[in-house]
């Protein structure tokens, strides 16, 4: 929850500047639902793309201060974030509801971004497996057939809450296990070759200080970036820490 319009504005003109004909990455900007339009009016004919920060499971009703899918295709998203330790911390989200985001964002053919991971004092407890297992196995429970087949397209990222906002970072290899982990259980619920296609980001304090060390890893395919994205000189430095 961070920009108004004008500084929204003013930042992913920046990005484009920076970043825009950028080829050797993939880069997605979820800016709030308020400069969603703005945002894609600026990135299109870039090569940078649009996601939003979260959305209803029903198509359209009665239900309040929601958003749709349909909605959210309008103004030109392509991905949408589901499930973010935040949404799951302080607005009720729960494995179920998770579960029937993804099977609304993959039938109206936007990308989900599913986020797990776990409390400090779930880790502390040695539980951080027994957690995301179950995030995994309830979030994505009876995608159906033809939602399956759209499997690739769903993006898991692992944000440690404890990593988040706190200046702390997982190290490369705790990072690692975890995302080997994730891997694991994707093939148990999807199969290998689905499972290996499936992209696996990190998020807790993403830097430019950090993230080729984690990019490294061999089941690290990306990085969900918080805090550091809102200055467009660090994002970009994060975007192109191969060069």
């Amino acid at each position: 929850m961070h920009k108004a319009r004008e500084d929204a504005v003013a930042l992913v003109e920046s990005l484009v500047k920076y970043i825009g004909n950028y080829e050797n990455a993939d880069m997605v900007l979820c800016p709030p639902f308020t400069n969603l339009d703005a945002a894609h009016n600026i990135v299109v004919g870039s090569n940078i793309e649009l996601g939003a920060q979260n959305m209803y499971f029903e198509l359209q009703g009665a239900y309040t201060g929601e958003i749709s899918a349909e909605m959210l295709k309008s103004v030109g998203c392509e991905y949408v974030i589901i499930g973010h330790s935040e949404r799951r911390q302080y607005f009720g989200e729960i494995n179920e509801t998770v579960n029937k985001k993804i099977k609304v964002a993959l039938e109206n053919y936007l990308i989900p971004i599913m986020c797990v991971g776990e409390k400090l004092e779930e880790r502390e407890q040695n539980s951080t497996f027994d957690v995301i297992a179950q995030q995994l196995s309830e979030g994505l429970v009876d995608l159906g057939a033809e939602v399956v087949e759209q499997s690739k397209e769903i993006i898991i990222a692992y944000e440690p809450i404890w990593a988040i906002g706190t200046g702390k970072v997982a190290t490369p290899e705790q990072a690692q296990e975890v995302h080997a982990f994730i891997r694991t259980k994707l093939t148990e619920i999807f199969g290998e070759k689905r499972a290996q296609e499936i992209r696996l980001q990190y998020g807790g304090s993403v830097k430019p200080e950090n993230v080729k060390e984690l990019m490294e890893q061999p089941d690290i395919d990306g990085a969900l970036v918080g805090g550091a994205a809102l200055k467009a000189d660090s994002f970009a430095k994060i975007v192109k820490y191969q060069d």
